[in-house]
């Protein structure tokens, strides 16, 4: 096929398709530095500021529960506006809903109200959702043999904000000493800002809708409505042992990822960290997750999704080893949350390509927030596990827990690198 129906005005010839792909490229990798930058301000201290609300250390860890909770329940209902409308709505909707989230957090803050933080956490989880969606978009319209680099290439984009938002979480929390809000709380007041300018940037600029002008150029046997509903994505995702493995491999690396990151802000507290060196921990994990994604994108295209995956077990463990046994040697436990970062990335990227090859275009969406359910909510579990396993044990078995995770991956990527990729 030469040329599509474009969704708002006139034909998209193929030629027209590179400077296609280079433009919406450039507008997800705009709205991925502020999304990055709001959701990373507000995280960087959500654990603090659930415990000074809560009083109490075992209830802090519900705080990213809630965010992840929130992102996972979002994540079907985005999927399903985005099969039918395209990615531009859903993400719009997804980065308002995070800012109203995350001004629900500052009032919950000053009102000294843990539930109501809960719920304005829940809210601020569907900027990740937005984040998180981004990647998908980003291979809506990109080559097979380029689609890892392009996922990795937006992921990559979050590094600027998500790096950046850590740091400025401090001044952030003394802007608004004056106005009767706990410091923990303002990064959130700045973040609902930055969500506002994402949504609006994505209203404006993702013309054409990615999802849409790719579902125009497939055969039009794959344009059936039918082929597009979230139970066909279930059923593609279930009838592909590589798309089974994909969602396995996001949603464990999640899962480690945030259960570790989540309390490690706690940890570092009870060794005398400062706020401001807390910050810093953070930010080079973050470092970690996003600055090197295009890495794991060329490796995944050049060397296959499987081997990045057990490149990310490798990563993964080696991180809770180091981690979990740092005790008071925060250089150590820098270097284990900047490793676990890394095989964050590389599970992440190849996991999303992997399910993004596995499965038929038009149940892609579909599948694609079926995996973000996954992973949220196993993440959702980790984390609200995690304040618990440090409170009744300690920071290092939480460490040996989410290495335990990555042994049945590592077990499946072997199977399933003995099995023909078309079963």
């Amino acid at each position: 096929m030469t040329a599509v129906e474009r969704p708002v005005a006139g034909p998209i010839g193929a030629e027209e398709l590179p400077a296609l792909r280079r433009r919406i490229s450039a507008v997800l990798v705009a709205s991925q530095i502020l999304g990055g930058l709001g959701v990373a301000t507000g995280i960087a201290l959500a654990v603090v500021l659930a415990q000074e609300v809560a009083g109490t250390e075992s209830l802090a860890g519900l705080a990213p529960t809630a965010t992840v909770t929130g992102t996972a329940v979002l994540s079907v209902p985005l999927a399903a506006l985005m099969t039918a409308r395209g990615r531009r709505p859903g993400l719009v909707l997804a980065y308002l809903i995070g800012a109203l989230g995350a001004g629900i957090v500052v009032v919950a803050a000053a009102m000294d109200s843990f539930p109501l933080l809960l719920l304005g956490m829940a809210g601020f989880g569907a900027a990740s959702s937005a984040n998180l969606q981004a990647r998908f978009a980003a291979a809506d319209l990109a080559e097979p043999q380029r689609r890892a680099r392009a996922i990795s290439n937006v992921v990559w984009a979050t590094t600027i904000g998500a790096v950046l938002g850590p740091n400025i979480a401090a001044p952030a929390g003394r802007s608004v000493s004056g106005l009767g809000i706990p410091e923990a709380a303002g990064p959130f007041l700045w973040a609902a800002g930055v969500f506002l300018i994402s949504a609006l940037l994505v209203a404006v600029l993702l013309r054409p809708d990615p999802l849409l002008t790719a579902r125009a150029l497939a055969p039009v046997e794959e344009q059936s409505p039918a082929a597009r509903s979230i139970r066909a994505g279930a059923a593609a995702v279930r009838a592909s042992p590589r798309a089974r493995l994909a969602l396995v491999t996001v949603a464990v690396s999640h899962t480690a990822m945030v259960s570790v990151m989540s309390m490690t802000p706690v940890d570092l507290g009870h060794h005398g960290a400062s706020i401001d060196l807390i910050g810093l921990v953070i930010s080079i994990h973050i470092a970690g997750m996003f600055a090197f994604s295009p890495v794991m994108g060329r490796l995944s295209d050049r060397f296959g999704r499987l081997a990045v995956i057990g490149l990310a077990v490798a990563l993964m463990a080696c991180a809770a080893l180091l981690a979990g046994t740092a005790g008071a040697s925060h250089g150590q436990t820098m270097a284990g949350l900047f490793l676990l970062g890394l095989g964050w990335s590389a599970g992440l990227v190849s996991g999303s390509a992997l399910l993004t090859d596995s499965v038929p275009q038009p149940a892609r969406a579909a599948a694609q927030g079926l995996s973000d359910l996954t992973m949220n909510s196993a993440a959702g579990l980790g984390g609200a596990a995690a304040g618990l396993v440090v409170a009744q044990a300690s920071y290092g078995w939480l460490n040996l827990v989410a290495a335990c995770l990555l042994l049945p991956l590592g077990a499946l990527a072997l199977f399933t690198r003995g099995r023909p990729a078309a079963s």
